[in-house]
């Protein structure tokens, strides 16, 4: 169980904005802001309100609700479809795997640029999307610790924005590994972990009301290299775009108004902006790895 509360997200963005103050990221002028501003968060009979208790929930149930809705604009999509386009491009077509391929996105563009395209979900919603959107590609029901494709099989693979969904990282890039033929290219694309812990997480409620959240986990670059270097993955590049703010010297509204939870926490940055500005400033959006599986390497099963 999590609980959410909106006076302990704003809290939080004003001591992240502090601390970065103190690191001498900003002048004192504009920590003595941060701290007028906590004392009115504090004594605001608007944010005198009861938290969510939210239950996380897997995938498959998170992207039910989420299916309808996730093609719509997202501020990573650009970001992360960018690093991820910027390495296919320089591949020959040959046979692609998206894994976790959600509604098709890089399915759709691995098509247009020659490849045979299969796509694993465990989500039958997101896999029903995939196939209305890339009609000529292949689309099979699976999980990441067990794709159904024999060893050796694919030429690509990419997995978009779906590891952070997982609380160990081994057995899937074990499957990644093995379904690659020796010399394969592996596109690995998740949410930052920084972003991750501001909170940016999956978030929605059932049709019953209920609060829920789709599990994500704060991987580091040790998580992936341990997941991945035992298998013969080599590493070819990693990034980390960073996020940029305007910093806005905005204060407080006069008004504070509370939005409702499924659209929470990002409706609350407008009640701290200058704070939120400085809070996610710098902070990577997206990591991207791109592994290739060392030719002399043999398939290894997950152990």
């Amino acid at each position: 169980m999590t609980y959410q509360h909106p006076l302990h997200y704003l809290l939080g963005v004003e001591g992240v904005a502090l601390l970065k103050t103190y690191y001498g990221d900003y002048g004192a002028e504009f920590g003595a802001a941060r701290v007028a501003e906590i004392r009115r968060l504090l004594d605001s009979p608007e944010l005198a309100v009861d938290g969510v208790t939210t239950t996380p929930v897997d995938t498959v149930t998170g992207y039910r609700s989420w299916s309808t809705t996730y093609d719509e604009p997202n501020s990573l999509f650009p970001i992360e479809e960018a690093l991820v386009h910027e390495v296919v491009d320089a591949l020959e077509p040959g046979i692609a795997l998206d894994a976790a391929c959600g509604t098709g996105r890089h399915a759709a563009y691995l098509a247009g640029r020659g490849h045979r395209v299969i796509g694993v979900d465990s989500s039958p919603e997101m896999l029903a999307h995939a196939r209305a959107k890339v009609p000529g590609g292949e689309f099979v029901a699976g999980d990441l610790a067990a794709i159904p494709l024999p060893d050796d099989h694919v030429d690509l693979a990419v997995c978009a924005l779906a590891l952070t969904h997982l609380a160990d990282l081994k057995p899937a890039f074990a499957e990644l590994a093995r379904v690659l033929r020796p010399g394969g290219h592996l596109v690995v694309t998740d949410a930052h972990h920084e972003i991750v812990a501001l909170g940016s997480v999956p978030h929605f409620r059932t049709p019953s009301g209920e609060a829920r959240t789709i599990a994500s986990y704060r991987h580091r670059a040790s998580d992936y290299l341990d997941a991945a270097l035992p298998h013969g993955l080599v590493v070819r590049r990693c990034a980390e775009p960073r996020g940029q703010s305007d910093r806005p010297e905005a204060p407080m509204p006069d008004e504070i108004r509370t939005e409702d939870w499924e659209i929470w926490p990002w409706t609350l940055i407008g009640i701290a902006p200058a704070a939120a500005g400085a809070a996610w400033d710098g902070v990577p959006n997206i990591v991207m790895w791109h592994f290739q599986l060392d030719d002399g390497a043999a398939s290894v099963a997950t152990t």
